[in-house]
């Protein structure tokens, strides 16, 4: 007899070359959830209970391919973001909870606006430009990306969820060349932030399953997407508008100095609920 506990038990010993025990345990609970439907509280219940076969190979199965690397949000093939599930693939970064704390900041923010024009700078899952649409009053949304793979999961996303967004697939480095002349009150942006030096901390996962486009910056330039999206937002933000980016935590303060030093009158960092320095928001 095998129980829900006993399985638990086996996702923590053979995922610790790989995550800690906490993490094991998490994604034990993702993927029974999964498989069973049972949501925490109630495998916390059922921990005694047997388990069917059909259920026991699946939750194998899972097990199996997470020791191989890939992320559980790749192998069930979705993540939740904002209380909506997103599909996601390689072509996409795996949303993640810290981005959530941006929207919560934007909606905070604009709450009792209508009718705001928001442009969501590298889109990927288009998890923060849906998030904004569902919950902003009448307002008009686009959303880029350079990868023709990340905007296809992104449209299906938007259908799914029915959120209307107007997807480009545009290289925010050459937006000069691509853009008109629109003026937006939102720009908001998850750029690709991690340094080369930085990938020898990171989960072989993320490293082997997740884009490196969508992830990494030259060393020699680490804020580079900053320094071009800032120039757009010098172009293209509404006289009170707002430039929210996701932040590399080692880099917050060079990069309020290069919104300062670009022109914008104020640009503050915002922590995140681990007290890391995760977002910072910039306004003419």
């Amino acid at each position: 007899m095998v129980t829900l506990l006993k399985i638990r038990q086996e996702f923590v010993e053979k995922l610790g070359e790989i995550y800690d025990p906490e993490e094991a345990k998490t994604l034990s609970q993702i993927a029974v959830e999964a498989v069973t439907g049972w949501n925490r509280m109630q495998q916390n219940i059922q921990l005694q209970t047997a388990l069917d076969k059909e259920v026991l190979n699946a939750l194998y199965d899972i097990l199996q391919t997470l020791q191989a690397g890939k992320p559980i949000q790749h192998i069930l093939g979705h993540a939740p973001f904002y209380n909506m599930d997103f599909k996601v693939n390689q072509h996409t970064l795996i949303p993640r909870p810290e981005t959530e704390e941006l929207v919560e900041m934007i909606l905070a923010d604009h709450e009792g606006q209508k009718n705001l024009k928001v442009v969501d700078i590298g889109t990927g899952t288009g998890c923060i430009a849906i998030s904004l649409q569902k919950h902003l009053s009448n307002a008009t949304t686009t959303a880029l990306d350079v990868s023709s793979g990340a905007l296809e999961i992104a449209r299906e996303n938007a259908q799914r969820l029915e959120a209307k967004i107007d997807f480009r697939c545009l290289d925010i480095l050459e937006w000069e060349l691509s853009f008109g002349e629109g003026k937006f009150d939102i720009i908001v942006s998850n750029p690709p932030y991690i340094t080369q030096s930085e990938m020898r901390d990171m989960h072989q996962n993320v490293l082997q399953h997740e884009p490196h486009t969508a992830l990494f910056v030259p060393e020699e330039a680490p804020l580079l997407f900053y320094d071009y999206i800032a120039d757009f937002a010098l172009s293209h933000l509404a006289p009170d508008g707002t430039l929210y980016f996701e932040i590399n935590q080692y880099l917050a303060e060079e990069t309020k100095a290069l919104m300062l030093k670009k022109g914008f009158s104020t640009a503050e960092i915002y922590s995140d609920i681990n007290n890391v320095p995760r977002m910072l928001k910039a306004a003419l």
